[in-house]
């Protein structure tokens, strides 16, 4: 199970920059965009089967020394992007750690088969009679 997006806090880092989106005269004075910063593999919140978990799963998203880095800018707020940031970080560990459910076979009723095998004898009959007839 993953623990909640506040155990992580600690361990991110968190960087700004100006944002390219909206803000109207402050686009080209406030740093409204945030960037964070993970390593998965010195955290301390996560076990060691969740961090080889993640470093498999996040493999193509990890920078060369092992970071996991995402960025915010949707928003003219610095606060409302660090927020937004964060969501997303603790929405792809969930999902990077989600075990899918094991399927499990199963065989068609009686029913179902028996009525499959009766159109299908239906349809046979049915082109049968479309051929030459002998009067």
């Amino acid at each position: 199970m993953l623990p909640p997006a506040s155990a992580f806090l600690p361990e991110l880092q968190f960087q700004t920059a100006r944002s390219s989106g909206p803000g109207g005269q402050n686009v080209n004075k406030v740093e409204s965009k945030v960037e964070l910063r993970f390593h998965p593999a010195s955290s301390g919140v996560l076990s060691e089967a969740q961090k080889l978990t993640i470093l498999e799963k996040l493999a193509n998203q990890l920078t060369t020394e092992g970071y996991l880095i995402l960025t915010a800018q949707e928003d003219r707020s610095q606060l409302r992007n660090k927020e937004i940031v964060v969501q997303k970080f603790h929405d792809m560990l969930r999902k990077a750690l989600h075990k899918p459910k094991a399927r499990k076979a199963t065989k068609p009723s009686k029913g179902a088969v028996r009525k499959r095998l009766e159109s299908k004898k239906k349809h046979g009959e049915k082109k049968a009679g479309r051929g030459k007839q002998d009067f």
